[in-house]
């Protein structure tokens, strides 16, 4: 079952007060601060878009927060491609699906790269295999759309960020208008 856009909207509408468990923002915070430094690298309406939906398997489920701390992997990366299959090109989907193996795969390939995630994201990295060996790694990185996940990885990691200023969801639903397959 497809998500539509104004599903999206009110999903985030509904659900995205909820903190993201050992951080300093809620899940919309997240999304917006993680679109909004997208949007200032200069990334193209799918990236932005892949950006701002990354963490939305977070929402599609009955666990509040992040579940990393009850120590769950809830694979969000994957839970939400179902929904957005049809809705969205690969582009954007094949960056949501792989930002937390860009987060294996810069730990892998940049060591000192660890030392800056936040708790959360450390303890959710061994849920969720460790640190890539070097040969997956390389591996991963020539998969459709790891480049553009090592990115969305990078604004992750940057967007918690408490009272942070960004654009209201209203102005990132604009980029997900003009990347949708239809509507």
């Amino acid at each position: 079952m497809s998500l539509s856009i104004d599903d999206i909207e009110n999903i985030y509408t509904r659900r995205g007060h909820e903190q993201y468990t050992g951080e300093p923002v809620t899940m919309l915070e997240h999304a917006l601060q993680t679109a909004h430094l997208a949007e200032l690298e200069g990334a193209d309406d799918a990236l932005v878009t892949a950006a701002l939906l990354h963490d939305l398997g977070h929402l599609l489920h009955d666990i509040s927060g992040t579940p990393s701390a009850e120590g769950i992997d809830d694979v969000h990366q994957f839970r939400v491609v179902p929904f957005l299959r049809g809705l969205f090109p690969d582009a954007v989907i094949d960056a949501i699906q792989r930002h937390v193996d860009a987060k294996r795969y810069l730990c892998a390939m940049e060591p000192a790269y660890h030392d800056t995630l936040s708790q959360d994201s450390k303890r959710s990295l061994l849920l969720q295999g460790g640190v890539y060996p070097l040969d997956q790694a390389q591996a991963f990185i020539g998969e459709p759309g790891a480049l553009s996940a090592v990115r969305l990885r990078r604004w992750d990691d940057l967007a918690k960020q408490a009272g942070r200023e960004t654009p209201p969801l209203s102005h990132f639903l604009q980029h997900m208008r003009r990347c949708a397959l239809s509507q």
